[in-house]
């Protein structure tokens, strides 16, 4: 049976570890994790075999799913345990950021074959709602490993050009966790000139369901926030590269990070957040 380590069982991370396990033993490394990351884990069936360097020992895939800041340093750690076998950065990082991970891997001499992903959606607990796409060799082989579970695996071809996965992450995520910060900007905007009740009831008349979606974002997006700044930047760069203006995203990623004080606490009300968002632009 295949043996899939999965860098590190978060709250995305754990379940794709857990989709995977009807196909493959699934390890973590539980040594000065949180006691959290350890309860998930343990529900989900992983199994603990302490330190970075046994999971590479065991494992005959790695997937690295991290914030996109930790992306480098999860992979660097794993390079210096000479890991030779596949490597998967399952991270919402840009194509750059994916392809110097790739090369931390074969700086690191072990041999190992590296693969380029990126996750969309939410936590993999119901099928249909989230897709890991993966590019490069053995991309194919790769995604049967999660046949019939609750996450969707695909492959964008073994000789996509350079990071498909990643490019393909930071369009879509430029778009959802974009325009979920314009929306939050906007409400911020509108309480700081005293317009905000008749905004709301403008877009009553001429968005309609635009305001329950804004109070949805606000509690949705709120714990997550933390996570989306760096990935904000990640975009942002993506955009640059490609020639297109990257302002928008870092502004968005400076946005989210006024709201980090919200982390793991859900169910903030939109007031809530334009009161993070106004009081820390005066600070």
């Amino acid at each position: 049976m295949t043996t899939i380590g999965i860098l590190h069982p978060g709250q995305m991370g754990v379940t794709v570890g857990a989709a995977a396990t009807a196909e493959a033993s699934v390890l973590w490394a539980g040594d000065n994790r949180s006691p959290a990351s350890t309860e998930r884990a343990a529900a989900a069936g992983l199994r603990d075999v302490g330190t970075v360097a046994d999971v590479c020992r065991e494992a005959d895939i790695v997937v690295s799913v991290c914030p996109p800041a930790a992306a480098r340093d999860v992979a660097g750690a794993v390079a210096a345990c000479g890991f030779a076998g596949t490597y998967v950065d399952a991270n919402a990082v840009s194509p750059a950021t994916s392809m110097a991970v790739g090369q931390v891997l074969q700086d690191g001499g072990g041999g190992c074959r590296f693969v380029d992903g990126g996750i969309i959606g939410p936590p993999a607990r119901t099928p249909g709602t989230t897709r890991m796409y993966l590019a490069g060799p053995g991309a194919g082989d790769l995604a049967t490993l999660w046949d019939g579970s609750a996450l969707d695996v695909r492959s964008l071809g073994e000789s996509a050009d350079g990071a498909a996965a990643s490019a393909l992450k930071m369009a879509f995520a430029g778009w959802t966790k974009g325009q979920s910060a314009l929306l939050l900007a906007v409400h911020a905007l509108a309480s700081d000139a005293g317009v905000l009740d008749r905004l709301r009831e403008e877009w009553e008349i001429s968005q309609p369901g635009l305001v329950a979606r804004a109070d949805a974002v606000a509690a949705g997006v709120s714990p997550k926030a933390w996570r989306f700044s760096g990935e904000m930047q990640e975009i942002a760069d993506t955009m640059d590269s490609a020639g297109v203006p990257d302002g928008f995203h870092r502004a968005a990623a400076t946005l989210y990070e006024r709201m980090a004080a919200f982390k793991d606490r859900p169910g903030a009300t939109i007031d809530e957040v334009i009161d993070a968002i106004n009081r820390t632009a005066g600070d």
